[in-house]
């Protein structure tokens, strides 16, 4: 078993997250895994990303707050304990457009 406790928690630096704070929970340098890395991203009022896409399937789960999810074709605002799955290609950003903090989990391949 590897654990990773919140407050040893190590930050990385995700290019184009504005506002943002991420933490990586599980994978990557945080734990050895075979298929899948966990970070945790904290949202500023206002905080944002860049609307991009990635190669591989990302799943987000907001554990804090609202955020909302853009889309080329759509924009959704997720609450506590909503998720949303995007597919590889899929651009996205994220966006804390509330005066509130929010937290959102982000879970995809390695």
């Amino acid at each position: 078993m590897q654990v990773t406790r919140y407050s040893e928690a190590k930050p990385y630096e995700a290019p184009e997250h504005y506002d943002m704070r991420c933490l990586r929970l599980q994978g990557k340098e945080a734990t050895v895994t075979d298929t899948i890395w966990i970070g945790l991203s904290h949202l500023l009022p206002g905080g944002h990303t860049s609307l991009k896409d990635a190669a591989v399937e990302k799943i987000y789960i907001v554990v804090a707050g609202e955020v909302t999810v853009e889309t080329v074709d759509a924009a959704v605002t997720l609450g506590v304990l909503d998720s949303c799955r995007l597919a590889p290609g899929e651009a996205r950003a994220l966006v804390n457009r509330t005066n509130a903090p929010a937290s959102i989990l982000l879970a995809m391949p390695t």
